[in-house]
């Protein structure tokens, strides 16, 4: 008994170790995410956004804004600061934006993520009145903010 014990328990560890690793997920601010995740500020530092890329977001005005990342993805690492300095530059007016991060399961406890259809890290959704507009997944096909305005 004793034995089976010493076994479970050390078959248990990398769990318990697991758990205490697992990446943050739910709603954040901008300044928090940058505040608290190294790899999103030293992107966000080195990214210069164009004069053409900050006068794009001014299509977003008035729009709903939804941000779905892990913390974890390096393709969230290097486009949801882009994002965020864009926002900052441009003094954009959006009439919502919220940044939810995600698990490796890609889902958050509000799930959030799960009723706007997260494949792929990151996803930026643009929404008016509720309505999808846009979805940028991953990574964009030109700049973050031409993608982010296409058709609008």
């Amino acid at each position: 008994m004793f034995k089976q014990l010493i076994l479970l328990f050390a078959l248990g560890m990398p769990l318990i170790a697991c758990a205490d690793t697992a990446p943050f997920s739910g709603g954040i601010t901008a300044d928090a995410l940058l505040s608290e995740h190294n790899k999103f500020s030293e992107q966000y530092k080195a990214f210069t956004p164009t004069a053409q890329d900050i006068a794009l977001m001014q299509k977003l005005a008035g729009k709903e804004l939804i941000v779905l990342f892990g913390t974890w993805c390096h393709d969230s690492q290097r486009e949801v600061p882009k994002l965020i300095k864009l926002l900052e530059e441009s003094k954009v007016k959006l009439a919502s934006i919220e940044y939810v991060a995600v698990g490796y399961n890609k889902q958050d406890d509000a799930g959030i993520a799960q009723a706007n259809d997260l494949q792929y890290t990151a996803t930026f959704i643009v929404k008016k009145n509720g309505k999808e507009l846009v979805r940028v997944i991953e990574k964009p096909t030109a700049t973050l903010a031409q993608d982010l305005t296409q058709g609008l």
